[in-house]
């Protein structure tokens, strides 16, 4: 590779640029956009092909194409987003490969300036403990004060209501769009309030389960095979790198005193609320407990139904996951 190549760069959108001047990178990269094309399609390659592909992803070697990360809040994320599963193709070929996320750690992103510790804190009650009045409707009150607050918040449970619990059905996908918009947008200081508010009875409870408007962004009429929904999460770029976000930092252990792999509680907390707004949307699952699923089921699996019980696992059972 050039010089070019050799510059830092953890943006993948500013390392693609930088590839695409340089003559030798820019036909490596190009053999990777078509093996990328390929999976997408479905095709099946041929050994040479595949040889082909796996190669031309070495010969990226220490490259800042091959390091690149993408941001949760940039503005280009999905094109960011594809040139990092173009360049990692040879990851996506099944569920438990999917380890590496396409995210920056957000303690490293500069305009982030999150205190996770406070936000765990927060998330398991500590804050509100001494509140009488209902934590979730308080959270709602907190989030009114602030304009984009209540503003995408607004927006989202306006998209998500139509339709939602009559004959008509709901839009999923602008419902979802609106949900990622203000998780995204929004700080966490509010989104995780509202999100995570510790309930003491079946009336918060309530409030909290429909947080994200479960009849639209999280039920179908009936409950959907848990592979076909991680195949719809596959084909979908944001989707698939939530997914593997939640793998890297929710992968479960129980010698850990968070539960967690990674001994970062709240990076896995947010981990899952990227999960929302996905094909994939996870939700409580009561009004009564903390607990926590996908509308999927593993029922009809066939030789599949230990990686189907996995995925659901992954949410229903994950000690990382549950709140302190």
């Amino acid at each position: 590779m050039g010089d070019l190549m050799a510059l830092p760069s953890s943006d993948c959108v500013m390392a693609e640029q930088l590839c695409l001047s340089d003559s030798t990178c820019n036909a490596t990269y190009r053999t990777l956009e078509n093996c990328a094309l390929a999976k997408t399609r479905l095709l099946s390659l041929h050994h040479d092909s595949r040889v082909k592909c796996l190669n031309a992803e070495l010969d990226l070697g220490n490259s800042s194409l091959l390091h690149c990360r993408c941001h949760r809040r940039m503005k280009r994320q999905e094109h960011c987003l594809r040139i990092f599963w173009t360049v990692h193709s040879s990851m996506t070929d099944g569920y438990f490969n999917l380890e590496t996320s396409p995210y920056e750690n957000p303690a490293n992103e500069e305009h982030w300036k999150t205190d996770y510790n406070k936000l765990a804190a927060l998330v398991s009650g500590s804050q509100l403990a001494g509140d009488a009045t209902n934590p979730c409707l308080r959270a709602t009150h907190v989030c009114n004060l602030s304009k984009k607050c209540f503003r995408l918040r607004t927006d989202y449970a306006s998209i998500c209501t139509k339709g939602a619990g009559s004959e008509d059905v709901c839009d999923r996908r602008k419902c979802h769009r609106g949900l990622r918009n203000f998780f995204e947008k929004v700080p966490e200081d509010f989104t995780k309030r509202i999100l995570f508010c510790p309930c003491q009875d079946e009336f918060c409870g309530e409030r909290r389960r429909k947080t994200i408007v479960p009849d639209c962004s999280f039920q179908y009429n009936t409950k959907p095979n848990c592979l076909w929904l991680l195949d719809s999460c596959l084909e979908d770029h944001i989707c698939k790198s939530r997914l593997a976000d939640f793998q890297q930092n929710c992968q479960p252990v129980d010698m850990s005193p968070d539960g967690c792999s990674l001994h970062n509680h709240a990076a896995c907390l947010q981990a899952y609320m990227g999960m929302i707004g996905t094909p994939m949307t996870p939700n409580y699952v009561s009004n009564s407990s903390v607990e926590v699923s996908l509308w999927c089921t593993c029922e009809n699996s066939g030789n599949q139904k230990e990686k189907c019980d996995q995925i659901l696992g992954m949410f229903e059972s994950n000690k990382c996951l549950a709140k302190n």
